[in-house]
């Protein structure tokens, strides 16, 4: 990343936490600003940043592994607290990536994660939005979140062909057991009803005493809407 007013917002935005957690740091565009006003621990899988990283950033402390494969949970209580995850992400495991750091939503009080753009108007998508899905409504459900910046393909050297995004999300719930698995299953074919896609969970007799439309579609549900479907399938 070249951008330095790119840099500044994703730095500014963590500026009250404590401990950093960074995943992802490449070449140190964000780790450096970062390291200076808070202790920093990174992640990095490509060895050929570790020379530069331990010249610009010595204060850093760099694990070099896969971060889906990395403790993630033994790597945030090392730092102080309170704690944010801040992360460029690889567009290749950004899914992986989410569903990892949506599960140390306990251990840590912010999340700074730029992604494709795609997948960041996928994520705040609202309800009655063609481009909600799965993803938006367990997001929401798990986290405030907040569009921080755009960042168009030239901050960055060289520039990608698709243009990026810088989301917060900021822990607010604990999802229950199972829930999030019943919302993948009702976008199983998100084009459908959402009673065609429930067919094995109870179908339009679920819908009808949840007192939701036979016609509706799961992009179409509210969030509380979706923990009334929720409640009703766990009483049947």
């Amino acid at each position: 990343m070249v951008s330095e007013g790119a840099v500044r917002r994703i730095t500014e935005s963590v500026a009250d936490m404590a401990g950093i957690l960074e995943v992802g740091p490449g070449p140190g565009a964000i780790t450096l600003p970062l390291s200076l006003a808070h202790p920093v621990l990174a992640i990095e899988l490509d060895e050929r940043w570790r020379d530069l990283l331990a010249h610009y950033c010595p204060d850093v402390e760099v694990i070099y592994q896969d971060a889906l494969q990395a403790d993630l949970a033994t790597h945030l209580e090392a730092l102080p607290a309170p704690r944010a995850i801040v992360s460029n992400m690889p567009y290749n495991i950004t899914g992986p990536l989410l569903a990892a750091f949506s599960a140390q939503a306990g251990r840590v009080e912010r999340l700074v994660l730029m992604m494709q753009k795609e997948v960041a108007d996928r994520i705040i998508a609202p309800a009655g939005d063609a481009k909600r899905g799965a993803l938006s409504v367990v997001m929401q459900a798990q986290f405030a979140v907040k569009w921080q910046q755009t960042v168009p393909p030239g901050a960055f050297a060289p520039p990608p062909k698709v243009q990026s995004a810088v989301l917060e999300f900021t822990p607010r719930a604990v999802l229950p057991a199972g829930w999030a698995e019943f919302v993948h299953a009702s976008f199983r074919q998100p084009r459908k009803t959402l009673a065609n896609n429930l067919r094995e969970r109870g179908g339009a007799a679920l819908i009808d005493s949840a007192g939701l439309a036979a016609s509706i579609r799961p992009h179409q549900l509210t969030e509380a809407e979706w923990q009334t479907l929720w409640s009703h399938s766990k009483a049947n």
